[in-house]
């Protein structure tokens, strides 16, 4: 339907609702003259008489009040329509499909989950675990996470942890049958578990500074695996050296589950940002979740900065 044609629909409703023209043209802000025009149009378009006209009155004919029954019900569906997604910009409510990798499902999201739904109970979220560096515009994502180094200049990106560092962790069963590697040089004899991209197929870089050089390692992959939950239990169980953030295996070095190496040759990098395209009417939901996983006085932040003091 064009726009002139809607617009003479809803001129014809406005007087057969208010039986007068002039106040129908009040209500539309047309003149009376303009809006007798309007309904002529209509009528020629239609080959039907919608209108009976005096002096005094108006009233919708046969034709026209059968018109205006159909009519009704189909505007108010429109109007609500309308209404509904005005209501999504103003009051949280809906879904908000987040890509993000293992990692930071674990860290990030899993802390603030049970409260921000309990405050927020109209909003639902869809978490997609996804280590891969997945497009979340062209895949329909509202937002993603990843580690800051990760994420295109053209988002906005949101800071959600301190920088990150990685641990080269092993079992005290593991070092019981070899010796802690001094130096990154020494993992070259030690078996090792290493994540593998499942999009490309290549394997994490075992990379370290310290000592006044940078280096990646070549090392020996007993196991490969594209998930990190994998490679801590691999670890755990004395498989061999598993290269994971530190926040990740935190409290496992803490209880003794596992025993941290080469600490001075493992650099902190850019933390875990929440990002998501530039939106002139970004969505209620979106708006909530944002603020909420960013607040200082969450229990995401107050973790990491335990994490960071460790460090």
């Amino acid at each position: 339907m064009k726009g002139a044609e809607y617009a003479e629909l809803m001129a014809f409703l406005a007087v057969s609702e208010e039986r007068s023209f002039r106040r129908a043209a009040k209500r539309l802000g047309l003149s009376p003259s303009a809006l007798s025009h309007t309904i002529r149009s209509l009528e020629e378009r239609l080959g039907a008489r919608l209108l009976n006209r005096t002096t005094r009155s108006v009233a919708p004919t046969h034709a026209g009040q059968a018109l205006s029954d159909r009519l009704r019900p189909a505007i108010a569906d429109m109007e609500g329509a309308v209404r509904d997604v005005g209501a999504y910009q103003l009051r949280p409510r809906g879904v908000v499909r987040v890509n993000l990798p293992r990692i930071a499902a674990r860290l990030v999201v899993t802390p603030i989950l049970s409260d921000f739904l309990t405050l927020y109970p109209e909003v639902r979220l869809d978490l997609v675990i996804d280590d891969n560096l997945t497009d979340v515009v062209a895949e329909g994502f509202d937002a993603g996470i990843r580690s800051g180094d990760l994420v295109q200049q053209d988002m906005v990106a949101v800071r959600l942890t301190h920088d990150l560092r990685m641990a080269v962790v092993g079992s005290p069963a593991y070092f019981a049958r070899l010796p802690l590697p001094q130096t990154p040089r020494d993992i070259r004899y030690h078996r090792c578990i290493t994540y593998r991209w499942s999009e490309t197929g290549a394997l994490f870089r075992w990379h370290f500074d310290g000592a006044g050089e940078s280096m990646d390692v070549e090392v020996e992959s007993l196991v490969t695996a594209n998930d990190t939950d994998l490679l801590l239990a691999a670890a755990l169980q004395g498989t061999g050296l598993a290269f994971l953030p530190e926040s990740f295996v935190a409290a496992r070095i803490k209880s003794g589950e596992l025993i941290q190496v080469l600490e001075t040759w493992c650099k902190p990098f850019a933390g875990f940002y929440l990002y998501y395209p530039s939106k002139p009417h970004m969505p209620a939901a979106l708006r909530v979740f944002i603020d909420f996983i960013k607040l200082p006085v969450s229990p995401l932040v107050q973790g990491n900065a335990a994490a960071s003091a460790q460090t």
